[in-house]
């Protein structure tokens, strides 16, 4: 694909700053340009390469104001990430493998349902009662289960697997490794504190446009559904247990866990290594922090940090006192000893 920038502009609608025609065929980090590259700048701290980089092309943030002169082009507009975000959407789309039929050994129940223009790998399975939709991609050593349904225009990448009884909605992408429907963590101790198993009956519901990073594990439920609202997107090794709800557009970046039957609202961020203990509530549009453990239910709007976690204006003016507790120490031993010294005195 080569664009001009001209016609990043046209479809960024944004505004053009040196030569319109000169174009790019690739795309490259600010600070890695080279000759027929496109980069963006959307981070301040990244301005100074804008004056010393290599590429032919930068979309950058209106904002920005020039320091010194530039030798490349650049295209201003609102949002620098989101524009970068929709070319490479579009380079991805011009640039995928448009792989259809299928390929041998793979396994299709007889009693399973395959839409048009389907991909099937070598080595994949899929199960009885299972149903396929349309312009589905699956990818070699993939596992669809008895009766689970995955909906029209989704991908599955080598090796992952979809549980007996559980759904993926339109438009989903399953990433290398990523586990629908394994067994929740249910298990009882006995008389002789043994684990007696909990049979986990229920299915997991992934609703559209969701994406699972690799070796991401949604559990199924003990009873009812482990729920993904659509729009979800979970990074790699993130874990979900059983009877979770995860509500719409909400993402979690890499090694989040969510224990048994915890809501999560809609249009939440958590950042990496976070945190939810069990049965808790989450509300809507709620950022954690990274390695954020959570312990206590959180309201609408709140952005918390910390284990156990707090508000994070709290948390940084307590984080003030952490950091001086050793000097505290010191002088709280000094006035021990100066007031002893003084009853002996």
């Amino acid at each position: 694909m080569k664009l001009s920038a001209r016609e990043i502009a046209a479809h960024l609608n944004g505004e053009v700053e040196g030569n319109p025609d000169v174009t790019a065929s690739g795309f490259a980090r600010i600070e890695q340009g080279t000759q027929g590259t496109l980069c963006f700048l959307a981070n301040p701290k990244y301005e100074e390469y804008l004056y010393k980089t290599g590429a032919d092309i930068v979309i950058a943030n209106k904002t920005f104001k020039l320091r010194q002169p530039v030798a490349c082009t650049i295209v201003w507009v609102d949002d620098a990430y989101r524009g970068i975000a929709t070319l490479l959407d579009v380079y991805a789309t011009l640039n995928v493998v448009q792989k259809t039929g299928r390929e041998f050994p793979s396994r299709v129940a007889w009693s399973a349902k395959v839409g048009k223009k389907c991909y099937i790998g070598a080595f994949a399975y899929i199960a009885k009662g299972a149903k396929v939709g349309n312009n589905v991609k699956i990818f070699p050593r993939v596992y669809i289960g008895n009766n689970a349904t995955v909906g029209d225009n989704c991908i599955l990448y080598p090796g992952a697997t979809v549980y007996s009884g559980c759904h993926v909605g339109r438009s989903c992408i399953l990433h290398a490794g990523a586990v629908v429907g394994s067994d929740g963590f249910g298990f009882a101790p006995d008389e002789n504190k043994k684990y007696k198993k909990i049979p986990q009956i229920g299915n997991v519901i992934i609703e559209d446009d969701v994406e699972l990073g690799a070796n991401t594990c949604i559990d199924r439920a003990t009873m009812g559904s482990t729920i993904i609202r659509s729009g979800v997107k979970l990074d790699n090794m993130v874990h979900i247990a059983h009877n979770v709800e995860i509500g719409k557009n909400t993402v979690m970046a890499a090694l989040t866990g969510i224990a048994g039957s915890s809501k999560v609202g809609e249009g939440c961020m958590f950042g990496g290594q976070s945190g939810i203990i069990g049965h808790l509530t989450v509300g809507n549009n709620v950022s954690l922090t990274a390695r954020a453990g959570v312990s206590s239910n959180i309201k609408d709007g709140e952005t918390h940090m910390g284990f156990p976690n707090m508000p994070i204006s709290s948390y940084r003016r307590s984080h003030v006192v952490f950091k001086s507790l050793p000097d505290l120490q010191k002088k709280v031993l000094q006035l021990e000893r100066e007031l002893s010294e003084l009853k002996n005195k």
